[in-house]
C-alpha cells in the first residue's frame, strides 16, 4: 500500500513539534505501507471493479489486517478504549498509544462516509480539548474508493470539510488524515471477500 498524500488540518503546541510525536508519526505510516494484497505478495494490487452494485468490487476490512497488525506489535492497544487523565473512557479506537502527555489515536475508516464524518468530529473536538494528542484518521484515495464498497468512506467527500475542521481552536496537538491508495491493479488478482460490518459490506 502507499501513502499518496498526508493533509495536516491541525499542528500546534509543543507536542506538534514533539520528537515523540515524529517517531510515532513514522510508526503509523510504516503499518498503512505494510498492507498488502494478495497477502504474502508484499504489496497492494487491486482487482479493479467497480463497487457500484451489490456483491461486487472489493471489500475494506481485510485491508487493515497487517495496518493493526503491526501497530498491535509496536504496543498499540487495538480495537480499545482511550482513557483521558481522569481514566475515563473516550470510547473505542481502532488504535490506540499511550503518549507522553494524551493519548494518541488512528481510524482506520471501514465504514460509510457517514462514519467517516463521525470520526472526523469526534477526534477534532478531542484534540481541540486537549483530551488526546493526536488523531489520525486514514481513508483510500479517490482512485481506490471506486473499486471498494460504494458508500465507504473517502477522501473526495471529506475534502469539503477541510475548512471547518482546521478553523476549531487547538492549543497543543496534532489532527491528520493519511490517504492511501493500491500500488497496482489486475484482474489477475482476486477480489478482497467483502465482511458485514454494522450495516456496510466490510
Amino acid at each position: 500500500m502507499k501513502i499518496v498524500d498526508v493533509i495536516t488540518l491541525q499542528s500546534c503546541g509543543p507536542y506538534a513539534a514533539s520528537e515523540h510525536w515524529k517517531k510515532t508519526r513514522k510508526q503509523i505510516h510504516n503499518a498503512v505501507r505494510r498492507c498488502e494484497w494478495p497477502i504474502g505478495s508484499g504489496s497492494f494490487t487491486i482487482h479493479p471493479e467497480s463497487g457500484k452494485k451489490r456483491g461486487r468490487g472489493n471489500g475494506v476490512l481485510p485491508i487493515r489486517n497487517e495496518f493493526v497488525k503491526f501497530l498491535k506489535s509496536k504496543g498499540w492497544a487495538i480495537e480499545g478504549p482511550a482513557k483521558n487523565t481522569l481514566g475515563q473512557s473516550l470510547g473505542d479506537f481502532d488504535a490506540v498509544l499511550p503518549g507522553p502527555e494524551k493519548p494518541i489515536v488512528v481510524e482506520w475508516e471501514t465504514g460509510n462516509i457517514s462514519s467517516s464524518h463521525r470520526s472526523m468530529n469526534k477526534l477534532t473536538m478531542l484534540v481541540s480539548c486537549g483530551i488526546i494528542s493526536a488523531g489520525i484518521l486514514a481513508v483510500p484515495s479517490r482512485k481506490l474508493y471506486i473499486y471498494l464498497t460504494d458508500r465507504i468512506g473517502n477522501i473526495k467527500e471529506l475534502e469539503p470539510y477541510f475548512g471547518l475542521w482546521k478553523s476549531v481552536p487547538c492549543n497543543s496537538g496534532v489532527l491528520e488524515i493519511i490517504v492511501f491508495e493500491h500500488d497496482e491493479k489486475s484482474t489477475q488478482v482476486k477480489r478482497i471477500p467483502k465482511l458485514t460490518s454494522g450495516r456496510a459490506e466490510g
